[in-house]
């Protein structure tokens, strides 16, 4: 029911303490949480030592300036940089998309992480969130690259989440700080936006992360929690039956729902399977927001990851080497 962030490079008493609550059920990574291959390894299975349960361990290892592991890991670069190489050799781009994600995917496997929270399968249309972190600006490319690089995931044994569901990409906010409101009708939002996701979902994407976004032509709510979106839409008509994560419910856009246990109980009503806490400081609120509901982070253990290689077999392997000098450059912000 929650995924929780932690304050630094170990585990504080408070943090084993919450490690105990039967509504956490895994543990989302920072930049803040990072050192270096080694301490993260460590940090993984520190979690895993105090936690009673099977936790789910958790990054945005995206690439470009949305990568939290650097020092000792592949420059990975944004995947929009795709998209000009698809322009001249669409097959040559797919296959290397699918070899970022094996690339980002076997990295953190080896790290002892679960779960990178990708793709993106937003469209590249001027969101200042979202940027270069999008294919490209074409529902029909972005479906291709989506269907690749979920493949690309797959085949390291790491799940492969969606975001940001309906889609965040055409609306100039970063949610991040503002409230975002996209007034395009449904069948508009079926034509653009939603495409990449029905081709992720036909491709088995294992889970998908909803946007803070309104889309008050359609639910007069941010997508997040509401229950159209979730229920009727993702759910009945697209017939996703993986997990559903909110987004972090310490982003400005999701106070709208009201205060932390508004905004916890807000997203669970419409349908999402986990809250991400991704701040620290509203953990104890949280663990206290949601005592009495029923619970079901059982549903989060399909999505830990299988078959990690372990640093020593990944830089073993001959293709290692290959993906990294394939792939296009590129310079962390």
């Amino acid at each position: 029911m929650l995924v929780i962030g932690v304050a630094g490079t170990e585990l504080t008493a408070q943090e084993r303490a919450w490690l105990q609550h039967d509504a956490v059920a895994g543990v989302i990574l920072f930049k803040r949480n990072f050192a270096s291959r080694d301490q993260v390894a460590e940090l993984s299975a520190a979690i895993h030592a105090a936690a009673p349960r099977p936790q789910l361990l958790c990054v945005d290892q995206e690439g470009g300036r949305v990568q939290r592991f650097r020092d000792g890991y592949s420059a990975l670069p944004p995947l929009q940089q795709f998209d000009a190489i698809y322009r001249r050799d669409p097959q040559a781009a797919l296959a290397l998309a699918e070899e970022h994600a094996w690339l980002m995917a076997s990295e953190i496997r080896a790290s002892g992480v679960d779960l990178s929270f990708a793709p993106v399968v937003d469209l590249a249309r001027g969101n200042r969130a979202i940027a270069d972190r999008a294919f490209s600006d074409d529902p029909q490319v972005v479906a291709a690259f989506t269907r690749a690089y979920v493949r690309g995931m797959h085949s390291v044994g790491m799940a492969a989440t969606l975001k940001h569901f309906p889609g965040h990409g055409t609306v100039l906010e970063d949610t991040h700080f503002d409230d975002a409101i996209d007034p395009r009708p449904l069948d508009v939002l079926r034509a653009e936006d939603l495409v990449p996701f029905v081709a992720g979902i036909e491709a088995g994407a294992d889970a998908v992360m909803m946007a803070h976004v309104a889309y008050p032509a359609v639910a007069p709510e941010p997508a997040g929690y509401s229950k159209f979106w979730i229920e009727d839409i993702l759910r009945q008509e697209m017939g996703f039956r993986g997990v559903v994560f909110s987004d972090d419910i310490g982003m400005a856009a999701a106070f709208s729902a009201g205060g932390v246990k508004s905004r916890i109980d807000a997203h669970l009503d419409a349908g999402c399977d986990v809250v991400l806490v991704c701040h620290p400081e509203l953990v104890e609120e949280s663990l206290r927001a949601v005592e009495g509901r029923a619970l079901n982070t059982a549903a989060l253990t399909g999505l830990i990851g299988r078959g990690a290689l372990g640093w020593d077999g990944l830089l073993a392997d001959t293709r290692y080497n290959d993906a990294q000098s394939r792939l296009p450059p590129a310079t962390l912000a």
